[in-house]
């Protein structure tokens, strides 16, 4: 188990202003920014990262929606990280989310759910290092 987990803020949340508010509630449940970025994603940095889906139906209109508009990255830092960031997030389907969690707060829809929160210890070093080098990592 490490204690770094990675994450984006999506175009929804950032184009309804929701970006400030995302990372105060990052930061008051004890995470700590390690790595922070502003970007947009072109549709193929967007379908490299997210390959893993390459054979769902949903992987074309995900590639649209996460290179259509700016983004915020980050390394995010604190014990138990990946599954304590998972629960702060919320159920992907913002319906389905605890009352309290970013995606319930600020999320519009299944497909557009204000934040991606990696899902293992493994994927949230390939995908921190996938937007950041060793260099951007504080």
């Amino acid at each position: 188990m490490t204690n770094r987990t990675f994450t984006m803020i999506k175009p929804d949340a950032m184009k309804n202003g929701h970006a400030g508010a995302i990372l105060n509630q990052i930061i008051k449940a004890g995470f700590r920014i390690v790595a922070l970025k502003q970007t947009k994603l072109s549709t193929d940095n967007a379908g490299e990262f997210y390959a893993v889906h390459k054979e769902r139906p949903f992987y074309t209109e995900l590639v649209q929606f996460m290179s259509s508009g700016i983004i915020i990255a980050a390394i995010l830092e604190k014990d138990n990280a990946v599954a304590d960031f998972r629960k702060l997030i919320g159920a992907t389907n913002p319906a389905q989310a605890e009352e309290g969690t970013i995606r319930k707060l600020y999320a519009t829809s299944l497909g557009e759910n204000a934040v991606h929160g990696s899902d293992s210890d493994e994927n949230a070093e390939i995908e921190g290092n996938f937007f950041f080098s060793g260099l951007e990592k504080f």
